[in-house]
């Protein structure tokens, strides 16, 4: 065993990671399931799944009425609510479906049991997950949520390999494919992972997730160290301070106010602030340069000195033209 899993068996993170992916494969369990219900009781009462949308009220009330001829007498005031109570009636009376024998619906009804106990078994793993994350994690937990948080620890393989990620890793946690397919094309890379499931990053804007994701992170990646190194804390501390100091920035980038971003200024800034723009506007000093003609008396000057040798060489031809006449 490794030194770390020595201490607390509260702090073991393995449960944790095992946990979450026992949640994650429930999930597609429960909607593969699900989907087989209602494809299969659809056969025999094809207007059931608009009127009763839920999966797990669909499969309880196929549970309990068992065949459509038996929904007149069938009590379901406890899974549906009023107003889709007559409405179930009345498509039961006028179904277009087509009938089921006793093995039939017995079999439907166990894969329906199937449904309801992986469902009831979700909803108690859930609460064990919350309550281990409160208990290993209670500063990362604050700061992004029990699912997202236990989804990082997962990804990162331990709690003190997410703690030893910088904030820059913990933003873009997950979506590594995307991140090398865009360093791969030199186009641009994915803002977020991971985190993007996190509520802070859920209730901003869509020009403003990048900007909530990147404080997220940052504040995760410091809630994250304290939990994994810290000794003697009990219960959420920087992670609420995290959490209150993220809302604050989201609400100012919501209003408009994009310079608080950075935290407020002191009046050592401002003066440095203030001295930098007065150098700005001050005129730069230029250093001296060596005299220059113009462009114009340069190609004077350049010209000058060929036509003069151009009419000196016409004269001495002429000259000797008159010489050779004269002999």
């Amino acid at each position: 065993i490794n030194a770390e899993y020595m201490g607390s068996p509260d702090k073991i993170d393995v449960m944790v990671i095992q946990a979450i992916g026992l949640l994650d494969d429930l999930d597609k369990e429960l909607n593969t399931y699900a989907m087989r219900v209602k494809e299969w009781y659809g056969w025999h009462f094809p207007e059931l799944t608009k009127i009763v949308t839920d999966n797990i009220q669909y499969a309880r009330l196929v549970l309990k009425m068992g065949v459509r001829e038996n929904a007149a007498k069938t009590d379901m005031s406890d899974i549906l609510s009023e107003d889709l109570i007559p409405q179930v009636k009345d498509a039961a009376v006028h179904s277009m479906g087509v009938g089921l024998t006793e093995e039939d619906i017995s079999n439907v009804k166990q894969l329906c049991e199937e449904v309801v106990s992986t469902s009831e078994y979700r909803v108690q793993l859930f609460d064990y997950l919350k309550n281990r994350m409160n208990a290993i994690a209670p500063n990362l937990t604050t700061m992004v949520g029990e699912l997202v948080g236990a989804r990082l620890i997962s990804h990162a393989g331990s709690l003190m390999n997410l703690a030893k990620t910088p904030a820059s890793t913990v933003q873009i946690l997950g979506a590594e494919k995307a991140l090398f397919r865009a360093l791969k094309a030199k186009s641009k890379t994915p803002k977020y992972g991971l985190i993007y499931h996190a509520t802070l990053v859920g209730q901003a804007n869509s020009t403003h997730k990048g900007k909530i994701a990147r404080i997220t992170a940052c504040r995760a990646a410091l809630a994250t160290r304290v939990d994994a190194l810290a000794e003697g804390v009990t219960g959420p501390t920087i992670g609420v301070e995290g959490r209150i100091n993220v809302e604050t920035k989201l609400r100012a980038l919501e209003a408009g106010q994009i310079y608080k971003i950075s935290g407020k200024k002191t009046v050592e800034q401002e003066k440095a602030y203030s001295r930098l723009t007065e150098q700005s506007k001050r005129p730069e000093h230029q250093p001296e340069q060596p005299f220059q003609l113009e462009k114009k008396e340069k190609r004077k000057r350049e010209e000058q000195p060929q036509e003069e040798g151009t009419t000196s060489s016409t004269s001495e031809k002429k000259s000797k033209k008159k010489k050779q006449e004269e002999e």
